[in-house]
This record gives C-alpha cells, sequence and structure tokens, in this order.
C-alpha cells in the first residue's frame, strides 16, 4: 500500500513538475531541477528532537538551509515565518537547517526575527555539504518521493502572493 501511495505521489510531483515547466509558471529565481534523489537529511532540532527527511515522503518539503550571519537570511526569515503561517492547513513540510552555529546563536536570532520557527542544527556543517548548496540562503524543493524538484538561490519573499501561490499548487493534487 504504500508503494502504492508513493507510486502516485511521484506520479502526481511530475504532472505539477510539467506543468510548471510548460506554462513558465516558476517565480522569479526558482530553479527546476533533474529530479535526482535528494540526499540524506536526519538531524535534530535545539530540543533534541530527530527529524529524518524520509518520514516526509508522501508530502512535499520545502528544505532550507541558512545561517544567522547571512544577511539575506537574516532578511528572508520573517518571509518564510509568514509563509510557514499561511501554508500550516497544507501538507508542505517546511524544515529549516542551521548550518554550524551554536545554539544560542541561532535562539537569540530566531526569537527576535522569526519566534514561530524551530530549526534543525547541523552542528558539524556534514548535512549541508551533502546537500551543495551554493550558498546561503538555499531553499530545496523535494517532491512526495523524495527527489530534488525545485532550488532557489539567495533570499526572496517566501510571503509574496506568486511564491504563496506556487507552493500552494505543489500541494495541491492535479
Amino acid at each position: 500500500m504504500r508503494r502504492l501511495v508513493l507510486s502516485l505521489a511521484w506520479t502526481a510531483a511530475l504532472v505539477t513538475c510539467a506543468a510548471f515547466a510548460q506554462e513558465g509558471a516558476l517565480p522569479r529565481g526558482l530553479i527546476a531541477l533533474d529530479g535526482g534523489a535528494a540526499p540524506t537529511l536526519k538531524l535534530r532540532d535545539m530540543d533534541g528532537e530527530s527529524f529524518d527527511l524520509r518520514d516526509a515522503r508522501g508530502h512535499w518539503a520545502f528544505v532550507h538551509f541558512w545561517a544567522s550571519w547571512c544577511q539575506p537570511c537574516r532578511r528572508e526569515m520573517p518571509t518564510i515565518q509568514r509563509m510557514a503561517s499561511r501554508m500550516e492547513a497544507t501538507s508542505l513540510k517546511v524544515v529549516l537547517v542551521n548550518t554550524a552555529e551554536t545554539d544560542d546563536t541561532v535562539f537569540g536570532f530566531l526569537g527576535i526575527v522569526a519566534p514561530g520557527l524551530t530549526t534543525l542544527m547541523d552542528r558539524d556543517g556534514l548535512v549541508t555539504e551533502r546537500w551543495q548548496p551554493r550558498g546561503l540562503p538555499s531553499t530545496f524543493l523535494v517532491d512526495p518521493s523524495g527527489r530534488l524538484r525545485f532550488l532557489a538561490l539567495g533570499g526572496r519573499e517566501w510571503d509574496s502572493a506568486g511564491h504563496l501561490e506556487f507552493l500552494r499548487k505543489l500541494v495541491t493534487p492535479p
């Protein structure tokens, strides 16, 4: 049964990605990817709670790599919090990954800039290295079958009408 569900999710993801490619409907700055398998992502948050991206199968995942010293990350984080709030009723999984900073630094930053968000802690930077973002911030959109479908390099306003519409179309089956 799980295979059938994943197969249907994979088919729906392909149809959705093809529709965006045909329409040219990608928001500015998003890059369509080839659908390769997402690298392993298994980390803990600041409270010690474990997260494994494999557990998000069957859902689109918004995987965002960031650091508090990164100026575009600082400007973008409040927009991610507003987007996450607006997408809360959907199946989108918002996964933030802080790259190699201390708990105190991250806690202080998020407490001021985006208090509603929780982040995973890539304390040694090995997960970030495995994913190979080409800079910070970088956001990968992973389809329900665990494949890399879209990439956003640099900061953007995730709560803008265009980005919200794009994300809603992703998570709404055709």
